[in-house]
Parts: structure tokens; C-alpha cells; sequence
């Protein structure tokens, strides 16, 4: 082959590279549907953190009933709970800060 067809040949795959890239337009679409993802999960992960606060309280509630009524096994099954309830709600708010983050991010274009 010479030297003309092979620079045909690379400007052809140069162009047909570009005509199979995604467009701008394609690219907005994809980050408004990622913008709508992000607030989803927000509003997932605020709507699970209000359920596992108000189980926190019941489980307070719990443990100072069987506290006051000498019921200790209860008790140690309630902190047990407690524990549990206190985990979850860190897990919760570290991905609610994440979906933060990350809808920072692409509203910024970043």
C-alpha cells in the first residue's frame, strides 16, 4: 500500500470514530437522567432515615419500660436493637451525603 491510501484509510476511520461518538445532545439527556436519579435516592434515603429515627425512639421507649418493670433480658435485646438502629442511621446519612455529592457534581458538569 502507499503512502495516500493508508492516510484515506486513517482519515475514514478518524471520521467515522467522530459520526459514532455521542453529541452534546446525547450527553444532556443522560445527565438530566442522572440529576433525576440523584433526587430520587435522596428522597429515598431521607424517607428511610425518618423511619429508622422514629424505630430508634420506639426501641428507646421500649428499653426504659423494661428497664422500669425489671425486665433485663428484654433490655439487653433492646440495646441489641438500638445498636442496630444507630448503624443503619450512619449507613443512611453516609449515602444521603454521597447522593449529595454526587448531585453537586453533575449539576456542576463535572
Amino acid at each position: 500500500m502507499n503512502r495516500t491510501s493508508i492516510i484515506a484509510l486513517a482519515a475514514a476511520a478518524i471520521f467515522a470514530g467522530i459520526g459514532l461518538s455521542p453529541s452534546v445532545a446525547s450527553a444532556g439527556d443522560w445527565l438530566r437522567a442522572d440529576i433525576r436519579a440523584d433526587k430520587r435516592d435522596i428522597r429515598a434515603d431521607r424517607l428511610d432515615l425518618r423511619r429508622d429515627r422514629a424505630d430508634l425512639r420506639e426501641d428507646y421507649r421500649e428499653l426504659y419500660r423494661d428497664l422500669r418493670f425489671g425486665r433485663f433480658g428484654d433490655a439487653s435485646r433492646d440495646l441489641a436493637d438500638i445498636r442496630r438502629d444507630r448503624n443503619d442511621i450512619r449507613s443512611d446519612r453516609r449515602d444521603l451525603r454521597h447522593d449529595r455529592r454526587d448531585l453537586f457534581w453533575d449539576r456542576h458538569g463535572f
